[in-house]
């Protein structure tokens, strides 16, 4: 069976899950703790980071990119990056966006702090760093409600790559109650949409060992 090396709470993996799911593609998933470091891990991606994709006939796949582009090779029937070529453009502008910028600027000083650290036994959280992050998910989310407003989905009138980056962003950090919804009407329809398609749901019910998600979190009308 096609098995993902994933940790629950990463973006990245949450990313390549809702890539599969939305591919139809069957998988397992294997949790990993890629601060652990384990030989057999390390085997499968020297970087030691989540996700790895390990196909049924043995062929690894490692870094998420390297992985999202593989499925858009490996599995075209039912494509996530657009039907031309400006579209492919726009919707890779967007996932870089989100998993760089954003991941930089948010999700590494909100989920990266609380939560890889504490697990990760790095030390406790920079305050500096949670307060700089909860500024900047505001300017973030008036981009995703901007560009909702103006589109049908985020880089255009299709579900792509941009949306599900964005989301698996936002889906890290809404576990920890950190995005000020109420703020942003537009980036909660946004992710609201999001939520509801079958291939994210999955997502909504993991669970960190003592540590759970606000009410809200698994709400698909929140």
């Amino acid at each position: 069976m096609r098995t993902l090396f994933h940790h629950p709470l990463s973006p990245f993996s949450r990313k390549v899950r809702v890539a599969l799911a939305e591919k139809r593609l069957d998988f397992d998933l294997l949790p990993e703790k890629p601060w652990e470091r384990r030989e057999a891990f390390m085997m499968l991606n020297p970087a030691g980071e989540v996700p790895v994709l390990v196909e049924d006939d043995g062929t690894v796949i490692a870094d998420q990119i390297a992985i999202c582009e593989y499925l858009e090779d490996a599995y075209p029937g039912h494509s996530l990056l657009g039907r031309d070529v400006p579209q492919r453009a726009e919707v890779r502008r967007l996932a870089a966006w989100f998993d760089v910028k954003f991941k930089a600027e948010v999700t590494d000083l909100l989920v990266g702090e609380k939560l890889f650290k504490r697990f990760s036994g790095q030390g406790t959280p920079h305050a500096q760093s949670i307060r700089a992050g909860l500024a900047n998910i505001h300017y973030h989310l008036d981009y995703i409600g901007w560009l909702a407003e103006r589109r049908k989905w985020l880089a255009g009138d299709d579900f792509s790559w941009a949306d599900i980056a964005a989301a698996a962003q936002l889906s890290s950090i809404d576990y920890l109650g950190d995005v000020p919804w109420d703020d942003h009407p537009d980036a909660k329809d946004f992710y609201a949409r999001v939520k509801s398609r079958p291939s994210f749901r999955p997502l909504l019910a993991d669970h960190q060992p003592g540590l759970a998600p606000p009410k809200h979190y698994a709400d698909l009308d929140f």
